[in-house]
């Protein structure tokens, strides 16, 4: 039977120590700065329910500090009648941003973004070096199948990590609070590693963790800055008016 730390453990064979601290600190400071009462009545109000299983904001309006995005645990217990495995860490509230979020799935974002980092980044790069090696008497056009083989593959590595940083952070969540991941291990979120499934979840990750671990959220981020950005006040419910 594997022990209670071993349930609370996801695989995350291939991050460097770099980034395992980055998880790790990041962590750490989720479970230091729990969320307020009022915190938890404006994502109420965000929600339309009460946030289960919350344990602090991970991403704030910059202007106002409205939550945008709450972390939850691994397993939910509160107002259940059944512990509940959860494995969205990140969970996006803010209305503005699910709204934009929606009108880039809506537009076919997610397509476009899953030829660039899902599983078909891998399956271009097999059929570009197939291409490649039927065409080696060109050289030029060689060197530039070689070099789009190569964006490719980086863009999916970078995925790749943003799944098992995802894993990380997640990882140690449920080590201090003693929650098992039995049933959701190495799922993350979002259609991590190899599909981009949801951007609600990822841009949700990459508020939460900042710029450069998530390249996905971050490119959703960038495509919605015209009608949300976590540094422009949008925001139609305020933090501050459930503090009085």
């Amino acid at each position: 039977m594997p022990t209670k730390d071993e349930l609370a453990m996801n695989d995350v064979p291939h991050l460097s120590e770099d980034d395992l601290q980055i998880c790790r600190s990041r962590a750490q400071q989720l479970l230091a700065e729990r969320a307020s009462q009022a915190d938890i009545a404006v994502v109420t109000e965000q929600l339309g329910r009460y946030p289960r299983g919350i344990i602090s904001v991970a991403a704030r309006c910059q202007q106002c500090g409205t939550p945008l995005v709450v972390a939850t645990r691994p397993l939910i217990t509160e107002r259940v009648k059944h512990p509940t495995p959860f494995p969205t860490t990140f969970y996006l509230t803010s209305p503005e941003a699910v709204k934009a979020a929606s009108h880039l799935e809506s537009a076919g974002v997610m397509v476009e973004l899953q030829e660039l980092y899902g599983e078909e980044a891998i399956a271009g790069e097999t059929a570009a070096a197939q291409a490649c090696g039927a065409a080696a008497s060109d050289a030029v056009e060689t060197a530039d199948s070689g070099e789009a083989q190569g964006d490719n593959l980086e863009r999916h590595r970078q995925y790749v990590r943003a799944h098992e940083m995802y894993l990380a952070v997640r990882n140690e969540l449920a080590r201090e609070l003693g929650d098992s991941q039995e049933h959701i291990l190495n799922i993350s979120a979002g259609g991590m590693p190899t599909r981009v499934k949801c951007l609600h979840a990822l841009v949700g990750h990459a508020l939460a963790m900042g710029p450069g671990v998530n390249p996905v959220g971050d490119e959703a981020l960038r495509c919605m800055k015209h009608e949300f950005d976590p540094a422009v006040c949008r925001c139609t419910l305020k933090v501050a008016d459930f503090e009085r």
